[in-house]
């Protein structure tokens, strides 16, 4: 019941705070603001129900070391969706012709902050994590990771392809920074970097969601395989290349850290109350 408990408490407040974002999308500074809202209420309401349906504290969502978890998980997820943009450049796949959108780009930092967070909090705060203790990290790792790439398959120019790519590479990316960490601020930051970078700056699709022109006014063209289509750089293949590579790093982060749960593992579960990795 924890898992409905908590699952139900933060997708209210992502379906809440969703929809009065979405309201708001014409004005860039109401955006910025009900979007950072929306996060931080996400993570006091999903602190407050793991105390009351675990009876402890929700120390993957501790404040100490927040700022410098979040940090870095930005810096790579900026970075990581930098290399894409880089090769697609290089083959002469991606034009800039100016400067696009500063206002666009101050509101995607509000709108992609509370997706970051509060999908974060769902799939991996809660479905991955609970997952995880019954039945160990790489089954939970996997289940997790296809039920997220099927809630992509919703999005406006979805493809099968898209959401696989979304399942490996955010799935198994996302989920692996936890393992490894066992702190939800690097995902976050990992998740928010790469969404910012990939709409806020180098003004491309996100997900076939139809994001506003962010700093750069750009294009791309070229082959969907290198592209991602209409449906974005997720679905290239230079992004499913580099998460998977990041993916790889973080397990064996994991496993020289002792992080990873085994399958039917009966002895005492590995929870976020073990030490947060800085």
């Amino acid at each position: 019941m924890r898992l409905v408990w908590q699952f139900a408490a933060v997708a209210a407040v992502a379906f809440i705070g969703g929809q009065v974002v979405a309201a708001v999308q014409g004005n860039a500074w109401l955006t910025l603001v009900l979007g950072v809202l929306t996060a931080v209420l996400a993570v006091r309401v999903y602190g407050w129900v793991v105390r009351r349906t675990e009876r402890r504290p929700a120390t993957e969502v501790a404040r100490e070391g927040a700022r410098a978890a979040f940090g870095r998980g930005a810096l790579i997820g900026a970075a990581l969706f930098g290399a894409v943009m880089v090769n697609l450049a290089w083959l002469g796949d991606y034009e800039v012709r100016g400067l696009g959108s500063v206002s666009g780009a101050v509101g995607l930092v509000g709108f992609m902050a509370a997706a970051a967070v509060t999908e974060e909090l769902l799939f991996r705060g809660v479905l991955f994590r609970i997952v995880e203790d019954r039945v160990g990290t790489w089954v939970a790792l996997t289940l997790t990771g296809v039920l997220f790439g099927l809630a992509h398959l919703f999005n406006p120019d979805a493809s099968l392809w898209g959401a696989l790519a979304i399942a490996i590479e955010a799935g198994g990316m996302l989920g692996a920074a936890y393992v490894a960490t066992r702190s939800l601020w690097v995902p976050i930051g990992l998740h928010f970097g790469w969404n910012f970078a990939e709409s806020g700056l180098f003004s491309t699709e996100v997900s076939g969601n139809g994001t506003k022109q962010g700093l750069l006014d750009a294009t791309t063209s070229g082959p969907q395989l290198l592209t991602g289509g209409h449906f974005g750089p997720e679905a290239s293949v230079y992004a499913l290349l580099f998460c998977v590579l990041a993916t790889i790093a973080y397990m064996r982060l994991a496993r020289r850290r002792g992080h990873l749960v085994p399958r039917r593992r009966k002895a005492a579960r590995i929870d976020a109350t073990a030490t947060v990795s800085r």
